[in-house]
């Protein structure tokens, strides 16, 4: 969807706060003395400090954890010299990834520059305030004579990705695609199709993992590098070669390898049929390789090939490098990224991809047991275990060749530390996608009418997460989809009220009757309430004519959760539903329950909520941490609130030891590890902190997530309803269009449950 990606990106970049960066206080700044320490006249003391001992800004300063992405525009993505303000949005990007992947601060620089010299000396002169300078999509050759010149004149790590990111990643994979067919990489013959600044660079690691120099041909636009060329400037002649080749189709005949840095079908399907055995291909041309894969294989049957897509297998994204690469080569304070450290990254590449992989990345990937083959050379960028073995990796290289000013001591506790640096927040995130792309659902949006609703549908739709059914006035809601460029063709739109559901009515009238008629209802009753959204709705997913609906957008709580309680009902072995909030923190998601339902639960109905809160924790692939939180820390207070948390946690232990909980806790006790094991060393809980909360009655559990959204950078996923016999939930008044995706995938994933539970099939 071309147009929508088009509409999308700019208002991505434009909506709420422009662009994508921000600069955030990382001290308190609430009082004059707070002021008069992070300014004048207390910060002159560091400033002294580091005065004295330059080394001392990594202690005082943000200096150590601060990359700049700096370019001059030149080579912009597939977009050419586009000047240094316009790449901006890409080095912004870059500044996003390196804090989402490995918790690295960025400022993103655009010097409007191109001569060398003058370029150079910015960059130099600015290095100071930073830990770290990665260089991005400046133009080849003048790229290879800027990152040399401002390696030697600085003390940090430094390294021109669009060289060095492409070579790190095929390196691990003609590492292991060389391990895979069995040989020896110093008697394999490549074929680079690029001369640019990304095929020079990884020829280059290529020759120092061990292929033989004689063994490389490489082309650019004119033909082969060939000793009989006088066109070739020094960078090129590096790589001439004096075979009887001047073409890329004769180059090709018996390589064991082709490396693509070039445009789309410049290799021919013919020509791959005479490669020699088990050939290598990583076609990197983007968005269109040099070849797609389904030609390849149309010729032959035992290729290893890489694209930089994500929509094939072995993709090569750069993401897999340098968020790590940095974060390693300043963890130690290394003076420079050299070749052994960019080895040790591709190496630890390799290496990780044939451990065992994590489920989320199965589930993320839609497979069973992704394993070591041809299909799986590289890590996919979803393994949350890259930053721990990568970083690690370069770290260590950087010491072991003596260019790292703190060596690490400790290197177990350091992997421990990586991990903790990024929380679980995104790969759960990422698992809720991925599930819900793998086995989608027709959900029921009740308040179509309503923009916010119809871009989330058509995000659902773009996105492949599930089949939206809107409901609403059929013109209404095309005019807003007209009126907003919505693009939500071809999805199904049903008016309860219009002659064209009449059949729906009479059916659904019918089975409500049936539902309720000992409960007041009549026939004639419950024709009326079928033309209301909020009882069609529950009836299209209690009829099967649709797996799950969500609510609430434009209502209050009750009156939505209500006529679906008459409707869909509890699970059969539920005697109340509860509430629950996913709260999305670096240190990983916690879960809040009941914030919505029981208003004053009993020590029954609170084992009740805490076991359908456990079952939904544990569907997310997450042990659930249970604290019951109090104003009482184990019978230090007394009172009606903690006597029934310490009944309902009572009967936990006897009935369900398995689980991991207890109470009743104050909430800071329950999210501090230490002063927990220190404290309550008896607790079920002690070694490592809760990460879902039951609070003992509704006002607490709602204030509490409301102030934690309200004041807090965090998202908030819910409620999600527990304890319904299908998938049913409930929107908070005014969700945002992210909001609503979210609690879609929600709705998804339940109602793959309930599919699963009629199966009698474990959907944990």
């Amino acid at each position: 969807m071309d147009s929508l990606l088009k509409k999308d990106a700019l208002k991505y970049h434009s909506e709420g706060r422009p662009g994508k960066l921000e600069v955030i206080p990382t001290k308190a700044y609430s009082t004059q003395r707070d002021l008069s320490l992070a300014y004048t006249p207390g910060v002159a003391i560091p400033c002294l400090a580091i005065q004295d001992n330059p080394s001392e800004a990594y202690k005082y300063t943000a200096k150590g954890n601060l990359v700049a992405v700096i370019s001059n525009g030149t080579a912009v993505l597939g977009l050419g010299d586009i000047g240094a303000l316009a790449g901006k949005p890409v080095m912004e990007g870059k500044g996003l990834l390196f804090k989402v992947f490995a918790d690295i601060d960025v400022f993103d620089i655009e010097v409007n520059e191109k001569d060398i010299d003058k370029f150079v000396d910015t960059v130099v002169a600015i290095s100071p305030t930073f830990g770290g300078i990665n260089l991005e999509d400046i133009k080849a050759p003048e790229c290879f004579e800027i990152e040399r010149r401002i390696k030697e004149a600085t003390d940090i790590p430094v390294m021109h990705d669009d060289q060095h990111g492409t070579a790190i990643i095929t390196s691990a994979g003609l590492i292991n695609a060389l391990e895979i067919t069995g040989k020896d990489i110093k008697d394999i013959k490549i074929v680079v199709n690029g001369a640019g600044a990304s095929a020079i660079s990884c020829t280059k690691l290529y020759i120092s993992l061990g292929v033989n120099p004689e063994n490389v041909i490489m082309i650019d636009s004119k033909g082969v590098l060939h000793v009989d060329r006088t066109d070739l400037n020094e960078i090129k002649k590096q790589f001439v070669t004096d075979k009887p080749v001047h073409t890329l189709e004769e180059a090709i005949k018996g390589a064991d390898m082709f490396l693509g840095l070039s445009v789309a079908g410049a290799l021919k399907k013919e020509w791959v049929a005479e490669m020699a055995e088990n050939p290598i291909i990583f076609a990197m041309a983007n968005p269109n390789p040099e070849i797609l894969p389904e030609d390849a294989f149309s010729v032959r049957d035992d290729i290893i090939m890489g694209t930089g897509r994500s929509d094939y297998p072995n993709q090569v994204n750069n993401v897999l490098g340098f968020p790590y690469i940095f974060r390693g080569a300043m963890d130690v304070k290394s003076t420079a990224i050299n070749e052994e450290m960019k080895m040790a990254a591709a190496r630890a590449l390799a290496a990780l991809t044939k451990e065992p992989v994590p489920e989320e990345v199965n589930i993320a990937y839609q497979a069973h047991n992704i394993t070591f083959g041809r299909e799986y050379i590289i890590p996919k960028p979803t393994d949350p275990r890259l930053i721990s073995w990568v970083a690690s990796a370069v770290a260590k290289a950087a010491v072991d060749t003596g260019v790292a000013k703190s060596p690490i001591e400790d290197w177990e506790k350091y992997k421990e530390d990586l991990q903790k640096r990024l929380g679980l927040s995104n790969p759960l995130i990422r698992q809720l996608k991925s599930r819900s792309k793998r086995d989608p659902k027709r959900v029921v949006f009740a308040e179509a009418e309503n923009y916010q609703m119809l871009k989330a549908a058509e995000i659902v739709v773009n996105e492949k997460l599930a089949g939206p059914v809107l409901l609403g006035d059929e013109e209404y809601i095309r005019q807003l989809i007209k009126k907003n460029e919505l693009e939500l063709d071809g999805v199904e739109i049903i008016n309860p009220k219009s002659k064209k559901s009449k059949h729906y009515r009479q059916e659904f009238a019918e089975l409500y009757w049936k539902k309720r008629q000992r409960k007041g209802a009549t026939l004639t009753s419950a024709q009326d309430v079928m033309l209301h959204r909020n009882y069609f709705s529950p009836m299209l997913v209690e009829a099967g004519y649709a797996d799950a609906m969500i609510s609430g957008l434009t209502r209050n709580y009750p009156d939505t959760l209500r006529p679906a309680l008459e409707i869909i009902g509890k699970k059969p072995d539920a005697s109340i539903v509860s509430g629950m909030y996913i709260i999305i923190t670096k240190q990983g998601p916690f879960f809040l329950a009941d914030c919505t339902v029981n208003k004053n639960p009993t020590a029954e109905e609170m084992v009740e909520i805490t076991l359908q809160t456990a079952f939904a924790v544990k569907q997310f692939k997450i042990e659930p941490r249970i604290a019951f939180v109090s104003y009482s820390n184990f019978g230090s207070n007394e009172g009606r609130i903690p006597k029934i948390q310490r009944e309902a946690v009572e009967i936990l232990h006897k009935e369900h030891p398995e689980l991991i909980v207890d109470g009743e806790m104050q909430a800071n006790v329950a999210l501090d590890e230490k002063l927990m094991k220190e404290t309550f060393p008896f607790s079920k809980l002690a070694g490592k902190s809760a990460n879902t909360l039951i609070f003992p009655y509704l006002t607490a559990g709602n204030v509490a997530y409301k102030l934690l959204q309200s004041f807090t950078n965090y998202q908030v996923i819910g409620p999600v309803i527990n304890g319904m016999n299908k998938s049913v939930h409930v929107l908070q008044l005014g969700s945002s269009v992210n909001e609503i995706v979210d609690m879609v995938m929600i709705a998804v994933l339940d109602a793959q449950c309930v599919e699963k539970r009629i199966k009698n099939e474990n959907c944990q």
